[in-house]
This record gives C-alpha cells, sequence and structure tokens, in this order.
C-alpha cells in the first residue's frame, strides 16, 4: 500500500493559491474548520494520485501571528503534519512574497517555491533567473502559471523530491552574532526558533521553555543588540530579512527595457483616482445589488417562493400528510410552521447565489483590495484608517470574522472602534431582510438594496466619527499600507465554487438553526400559555408581543410580530424572514410579501431594514466581540452602542419620513430633530483626545 504524501500549500493573499489548490485537487476537496477557530480549512487529494494530500493553509504574510489565519498556518507549519512546503510566490512582486519564503525555509523542512505569474512579467519587459533564485535560496524553483493551468505536473513531481534546504540564509555579521550567541546559551540549533526567540515570541518561548538563568542571558543578548543596531528587537529582524531580500531581488531581477505601465496601474489611475474611484465604486456595488436582488437573482426567487414553496412543496406535503392520515397539530406544525418558516428562507437562495457570484467576481479580479484603498481617502477624513475597512469587507459575507479580522490593526483604540461598527455592513445573513423590503414593498425600485450598503458605510463614518471624538476612543489615525494584486480575468471555477460554499452555508443554517427556530415560533403560536390551541391572536408569543411592541412603535412598526421578529433575528438574522413567514401564516414568498403590504407602509417597512441592518449582530457575532473585546464591559458598550444607533437612525428617518408626507408635526416629530440635532453635535464638535503637535520651539 503507497504511503501518503502531504503537502502543505502556503502563500500571501492574492499570490494564485486557491486558484492552484482547486486545479491540484479538482472536485477532491474536503471542507470544514480548525480545531477551536472559526478559520475554513480546506484540504484534498490531488487529481492524478489520490496517495497525495495537499492542505490548503490560510493566506499570511509572515509567520509572526496576529490574526487567527496567521497562528492557524503557524502552529501546523511547526507540526509533523506535513512534508513538503509548496510556496506560491507572486513573480510580480518577489521581494514582498519572498520574506514569507525565508521563514518557510529556516523552519528546516523540505521546501519547493512555485513562482507564479511569471508570464505577466513578459508584459513588464522582467525577467527572473530561477535558478540562480534556486542556488542562493538552496530550494527547487518551478515556474507555474494558475491561469493558464501550466507547470502543475513538474511541480508536483519536484514536491516529491524535495529535500531539506541546503543553503542558510545569512543576514549582517553582527546579527549572525547574536544568534549564535543565543544558541550557545540556549542549546537551540532550529533557526527559526532561535530569531523567533530573539522578536521575543512569546507562543515559541513557551515551547521551548527557556530556565530562569537562560531567560536572563536571552534578555541580555538582545538589549546589546539593540544598542547596536539603534532600534528594538522586532525592527532589526524585519531591516535583516528586507535588506537580504533587496540584494537577492536585484540579482535575480532582469530588466529587458525600461519600465512601463501594465494594464493594472493604467486601471488603477481611474478606479483609485481621487476624483473617480468613489463614484465608480458607489456604481459597481449598485450594478452587484441591481443584479443579485432585481433583475437575475429575482427570477430564481420568484419560481422558488411562488412556484417551489408556494404550490408544489405545499400541495405534495398536504397530499402526504392526507394520505398518512395525520392529525391536524401534525399538519400545522409541517405547514404553517417548518415549510412556512424555512421556505420563506430557503426562497432568497437564488439572489444569496448570484449575489456572491458578482462578489467572487470582484475578489477574484483583484478589485475588491482597491475598494480599501479608496475608503481609506474617505475613513482617513474622519479618524479611521483604511486598514478599518478590510474587517468590514470580510463582513460583507459574515461578521464574525470580519470581527476576528480586526486583530490586524496595532492600535487597541482603532481596533475597538472598529469592532463596534463592523457589523453594520449588510452580511449575507441580511440579504433575505434586504431582499424581502425591496421585493414586497419597493419592486420596482433598483435603489432600496444596493441602499443598504452605502446606509452601512455611512453609519460606519458618523460612528467612528462620533467614537474616534471621545476621551475613551480618541486618537491619531494610524498609517495604512496594502498590496494591490494586478488585475486578471476572474476564473469561473473559482467565482462557481466561492458562490457554492456561501449559499451551501446559507442553506444548511436553514436546515439546523432556523429549522428548530421555526418548530420553536410553531408551538409559541399555536397554544396559549394554558397549552391550549388557540388562534395565533391569542398566542404566548402574540401576548408577549404586545408588551415589547410600544418599544418600537415610534419606528412605525403597527404589528407585534414586527416586534417579535426582530427579536428571533439575534439567534441568526435571517430568522426575521421565517419568523414572518409562520407568524403570517404565509406559505410561499408571494403570500408573504402579500402580508407584508398589509402590514406595513413603505416608510415602515424601510426602518424594518434600517432597524435589523444596524442593531446588535447574532448572537455568534456578539461572542466574537466578546472575544475581541476581551471584557464583558466593552462588549455591553459595543451592543448597546449599535442598538441605540439603530434606534436613533431609524426613529428619525420615519418620524421626519412622516412628516415630509403628510405635512404634520406633532411631540415624535420635534424629539427626532433633536435627536439628529444632538447627533450632529456629537459629529461636528472638537475632539476631546488632541493629537500632539511638534513644537516650533527648540531648546538647546
Amino acid at each position: 500500500m503507497t504511503e501518503n504524501k502531504r503537502f502543505a500549500l502556503v502563500g500571501n493573499p492574492n499570490s494564485g493559491k486557491t486558484s492552484t489548490f482547486n486545479l491540484l485537487t479538482g472536485a477532491n476537496q474536503y471542507v470544514g474548520n480548525w480545531p477551536g477557530v472559526t478559520v475554513e480549512r480546506k484540504s484534498g487529494k490531488y487529481v492524478k494520485d489520490k496517495s497525495i494530500i495537499i492542505q490548503d493553509l490560510p493566506g499570511i504574510y509572515s509567520l509572526s501571528p496576529f490574526t487567527p489565519e496567521e497562528n492557524v498556518t503557524r502552529d501546523y507549519l511547526l507540526s509533523d503534519d506535513y512534508d513538503v512546503v509548496i510556496n506560491l510566490v507572486d513573480a510580480t512582486n518577489i521581494e514582498r512574497n519572498l520574506y514569507l519564503t525565508t521563514q518557510l525555509i529556516e523552519i528546516g523542512k523540505p521546501v519547493i517555491i512555485a513562482l507564479n505569474m511569471t508570464d505577466l512579467l513578459v508584459k513588464q519587459n522582467i525577467f527572473i533567473d530561477t535558478e540562480k533564485l534556486s542556488y542562493s535560496l538552496g530550494v527547487p524553483v518551478v515556474n507555474i502559471s494558475a491561469l493558464k493551468n501550466q507547470g502543475f505536473d513538474n511541480l508536483v513531481a519536484q514536491s516529491q523530491k524535495a529535500t531539506v534546504p541546503q543553503v542558510q540564509v545569512h543576514y549582517d555579521e553582527r546579527f549572525e552574532a547574536s544568534l549564535m550567541e543565543l544558541s550557545n546559551v540556549t542549546n537551540i540549533t532550529n533557526r527559526f526558533e532561535l530569531i523567533k526567540i530573539f522578536e521575543n515570541d512569546e507562543k515559541i518561548i513557551e515551547r521551548v521553555a527557556l530556565s530562569a538563568k537562560q531567560t536572563d542571558e536571552v534578555s541580555e543578548i538582545i538589549s546589546i543588540a539593540e544598542d547596536i543596531f539603534l532600534d528594538d528587537r522586532q525592527s532589526i529582524v524585519v531591516n535583516e530579512r528586507y535588506q537580504y531580500l533587496t540584494t537577492l531581488a536585484d540579482m535575480v531581477e532582469h530588466r529587458t527595457q525600461g519600465v512601463r505601465l501594465n494594464v493594472s496601474d493604467k486601471i488603477d489611475q481611474f478606479v483609485t483616482s481621487r476624483h473617480f474611484g468613489l463614484p465608480f465604486f458607489l456604481f459597481v456595488m449598485w450594478a452587484v445589488y441591481y443584479v443579485s436582488i432585481q433583475t437575475v437573482g429575482t427570477m430564481g426567487t420568484d419560481f422558488v417562493n411562488e412556484k417551489l414553496f408556494g404550490e408544489i412543496v405545499p400541495h405534495y406535503a398536504q397530499n402526504l400528510l392526507d394520505f398518512l392520515n395525520i392529525a391536524p397539530i401534525g399538519q400545522s406544525l409541517i405547514l404553517d410552521g417548518i415549510i412556512a418558516g424555512v421556505g420563506a428562507v430557503l426562497g432568497f437562495v437564488p439572489q444569496i447565489f448570484v449575489l456572491f457570484i458578482c462578489l467572487g467576481i470582484l475578489e477574484d479580479s483583484g478589485y475588491m483590495s482597491r475598494v480599501a484603498f479608496v475608503m481609506d481617502r474617505i475613513f482617513r477624513r474622519f479618524g479611521l484608517s483604511g486598514k478599518s475597512f478590510i474587517p468590514m469587507l470580510i463582513a460583507t459575507g459574515c461578521g464574525i470574522p470580519g470581527v476576528m479580522a480586526s486583530r490586524t490593526i496595532e492600535n487597541e483604540r482603532d481596533r475597538r472602534i472598529t469592532i463596534m461598527v463592523t457589523t453594520f455592513m449588510p452580511c449575507s445573513a441580511k440579504l433575505p431582510i434586504i431582499a424581502l423590503v425591496a421585493g414586497s414593498l419597493f419592486p420596482n425600485n433598483s435603489l432600496i438594496a444596493p441602499s443598504a450598503y452605502f446606509v452601512g458605510i455611512f453609519t460606519i463614518v458618523i460612528s467612528g466619527i462620533m467614537l474616534k471624538k471621545t476621551k475613551l476612543l480618541g486618537g491619531s489615525v494610524t498609517p495604512f499600507i496594502m498590496e494591490l494584486p494586478n488585475y486578471h480575468m476572474p476564473k469561473w471555477s473559482n467565482v462557481l465554487r466561492y458562490a457554492l460554499d456561501k449559499g451551501l452555508s446559507f442553506i444548511k443554517r436553514a436546515g439546523t438553526i432556523i429549522l428548530a427556530m421555526t418548530i420553536v415560533l410553531w408551538f409559541l403560536t399555536t397554544f396559549n400559555f394554558r397549552l391550549q390551541v388557540v388562534d395565533t391572536e391569542q398566542s404566548i408569543l402574540a401576548g408577549i408581543g404586545r408588551v415589547i411592541m410600544p418599544i418600537f412603535a415610534p419606528l412605525g412598526w403597527t404589528s407585534w410580530q414586527a416586534t417579535v421578529s426582530t427579536f428571533t433575528g439575534l439567534l441568526a438574522k435571517e430568522t426575521l424572514v421565517s419568523t414572518m413567514g409562520v407568524l403570517y401564516h404565509a406559505k410561499g414568498g408571494a403570500a408573504l410579501n402579500t402580508a407584508m403590504q398589509s402590514n406595513f407602509t413603505a416608510l415602515s417597512a424601510y426602518t424594518l431594514l434600517l432597524f435589523n441592518l444596524l442593531c446588535a449582530p447574532c448572537f455568534a457575532a456578539i461572542g466574537a466581540i466578546y472575544r475581541e473585546m476581551g471584557t464583558a464591559k466593552w462588549t455591553g458598550i459595543a451592543v448597546g452602542f449599535q442598538c441605540g444607533i439603530a434606534y436613533i437612525i431609524s426613529f428619525i428617518v420615519y418620524q421626519i419620513g412622516t412628516t415630509i408626507a403628510t405635512g404634520q408635526v406633532n411631540l415624535s416629530t420635534v424629539l427626532a430633530i433633536l435627536s439628529l440635532l444632538l447627533a450632529s453635535y456629537y459629529v461636528f464638535r472638537k475632539p476631546v483626545y488632541q493629537a500632539p503637535k511638534l513644537s516650533e520651539s527648540v531648546t538647546i
């Protein structure tokens, strides 16, 4: 029996790693989560040899972990769970990508470099001497093209023969002397561990278990090195690596002619420009929501809602239940509870699938990286960095990884602000709410669905300004540096797989959390407190809803069903739609749309959308906020701030909107105007924190 060979696929984000993994494994993939974290885990078998197992590790820039993804990758690479590291390197940015390579080589396991996108260098008049690169680093280098599916047979063949690196990367003699001293003191020979001890990496120091005497001697060695280099320990290591890599890049990169702009540079002159970058981004997001919510996605949703769950499934289910002679109470559970609730949510799967196809195209083409760059220009004016927008982009898929991605922000105050505002972005779970409101009350208005995205960004900016001007969270703006990958044509297999994964994840939630919730809701709407079967209006849930309803009456919600649905949305946002399906006994999307039109005006429906878009996220995301904040106090502040902002914005929109529509002014209108003025004061007031200024005088 052939022993399995295990390859670990490692590389920077946007290096072509995902495309490479998909080409190597095809459909032989297994998706799960890494133990203890919500980071996705992908592995697969090589399409031409099932004995080769390929582990796709999360994309990282270095083995100095700040995010869950970086922790997962480093922990795996320091284990014995693999035989060879395949390091994806973007040839168009070789110096930046080889930073990770030097760390991989220092671990001491077999490494092979897969040099991707070398075909793009031809257009830039650049040639990379792969033989010289291989000789310098002591590892094999193989040219591949993930876009053109070239070089992969050679890559796998060379990977099977890869050995431990034969060459050691040497830095400045003074730094090498420090590492030698550390080795003598600690009796450690592994170069990766020595450098990490020099950097004061807590996990590595804990792993090697130094004695108290060794710890003191290590501190003395590093202190001497910092005095010699006139820098801190982390900066010394970073500078040493880049000095080496700059020399290496100059040696292996050759330009046949003068530098000229490539296609990506020419496109960026427009899409990232000061004048056209933001309008173009707004147009792109409008187009994405128009295609997914108003046109293409709606075709599939209309069929699922009106035909599948409106006629076909209820009809056959009713016949089957009659044939099995199921009691009326059982039929009610299945028809009015499960089918009405789960069906109301599943009806939006086509729109979600189309939305993520659009987002997948933007991501795979390289445009989404530009969005953070464009938004940095806006965010910086209001005290936030473009680095804060990265978690917000991630949150459009799911708020949980979006909140966790805030770990990459070094400034603690900026990180807390980012955590508090990230979930204002509409995630995939909020899409059914957007589609329900837009489809039922605004079927011919193409601006309502994308407005949810723009309202999220607007609220983030306004909230960021308010929080940045407080004493607790004020501070100067941190710099933002980001690598922009080259544009390329999206690979349809990647886009479809991305959309399919998101769609299946949504369906999975519908079959678990939402299913359980609809059964509970059916029970609460079918029985009263004496456990007698009653009409919905006399049920347990109706009684609870009527008690809470006055709180939301100023937002225009005149039915207890809207109040109850909002609270169930804390379990999972899409359960708001399934709850309404159960409460309004709507078998199919068409019936739910009719119920919405009967119980809401256009304005009150929009405030329903606004509040559920901006209020506290689901319980799982609140749990992520607690883990990142570290205290119950800050978690409470974050959730309270989110709910308060959601209520105030919804209240202002409804009351002022009603006054404009009717011309009538009442006490609620006055309160709404006062709320608007108070919010404006907090936005435009002078910050409590004043950034330090350089003194204009010099004392000698």
